[in-house]
């Protein structure tokens, strides 16, 4: 009788410096589990009297229920507590958890600050439709329809009529736009026309079926090829950096006359050669050249008044140029880890 009173006094001690869950939890089964203290108490009876044990049971029951009463109610007080924070618990001082935080895609950054280069030198932005007519990607670009140089823009034609040279197409150069701003605007002119365009070839480290453009068109008197060179190196300046090296080279465009292609010192080997730029040091991203004074004319503008200068810029290609990419495809896989660099 005295253990089971001494048992009880010590787990109603116990109790009462228990302070959460757990702990409570621990108490249950230090006392009141299938191995628990009270338990084995109660298996010991045997060994008793008779009368002795009758008395000592009646008081273990006792003290059972006594402590099962102060668990249930330990409990209730301890969910409440857990439920109710106090307020003093929150420190309003402290900063608020941090939130993923969007950000423009590498694609879009480089896409603007080209127009936030052009925009400081006089040019304003023109655009024009994805699907366009093959007069304005083709034909008012001085490429008719038996010219050569359609074999080397594989095409994403969507009309039957494109043998017979007027169908519709995804447009394969922004050029299409600079055809379209000739036939709609008077000199002076400039402007560039970034966009989207698309072309049905095999893709690699340097070439996709889709990828960004910018075009640009200067028409007014007395523009020679000086002002487009000028005019490409200050872009290529502010973009690179006064360090970076840029190569012209002579080029074929039906639309200009002379051609040239612009290429910067490759930005994964400095030069030295790799796969990215075919072991030549070099990548382009520009071709340019004097409008063909007949594009001029198509457009309802003299060419024996007004010269014109022309150029076109792969969007994909500056980013790999700036910072070392050596895969184009990169740009457009949606890997968090890649494009969180940017």
């Amino acid at each position: 009788m005295g253990q089971v009173e001494e048992l009880e006094a010590k787990a109603l001690a116990e109790l009462g410096q228990v302070g959460d869950l757990k702990a409570l939890e621990e108490w249950r089964v230090r006392y009141l589990g299938r191995k628990g203290a009270l338990t084995e108490a109660l298996r010991g009876l045997g060994a008793l009297p008779a009368e002795e044990r009758r008395a000592t049971g009646a008081r273990a029951n006792q003290a059972k229920a006594k402590l099962e009463a102060a668990f249930e109610q330990a409990t209730d007080t301890l969910t409440a507590k857990a439920a109710a924070v106090p307020s003093a618990a929150i420190d309003v001082t402290l900063p608020g958890y941090p939130f993923p935080q969007g950000r423009l895609h590498p694609l879009t950054q480089t896409a603007n600050e080209i127009v936030d280069i052009f925009n400081a030198m006089g040019f304003q932005v023109a655009e024009g439709p994805e699907v366009e007519w093959d007069y304005y990607n083709f034909e008012a670009l001085n490429i008719p329809p038996e010219h050569p140089a359609r074999d080397t823009m594989s095409t994403f034609w969507l009309d039957q009529d494109a043998v017979a040279g007027k169908g519709r197409l995804l447009r394969t150069h922004t050029t299409s736009v600079t055809a379209r701003t000739v036939a709609t605007m008077k000199p002076p002119i400039r402007v560039i026309e970034p966009g989207r365009v698309y072309r049905y070839e095999a893709t690699d480290a340097t070439h996709l079926t889709g990828f960004a453009q910018v075009d640009g068109l200067a028409v007014d008197r007395g523009i020679t090829m000086a002002d487009l060179k000028g005019t490409l190196f200050e872009f290529a300046r502010r973009f690179f950096g006064e360090d970076r090296q840029v190569r012209f080279r002579c080029d074929y465009f039906p639309f200009v006359e002379p051609g040239v292609e612009m290429a910067i010192e490759c930005g994964v080997c400095r030069g030295a050669g790799c796969r990215v730029c075919g072991q030549s040091g070099w990548l382009e991203i520009a071709g340019a050249g004097m409008t063909h004074p007949e594009v001029l004319r198509r457009g309802g503008i003299d060419p024996d008044v007004y010269t014109s200068f022309a150029f076109g810029i792969s969007v994909e290609r500056l980013p790999m140029l700036r910072y070392g990419i050596e895969d184009m495809r990169l740009l457009y896989g949606s890997d968090l880890r890649f494009l969180k660099q940017f």
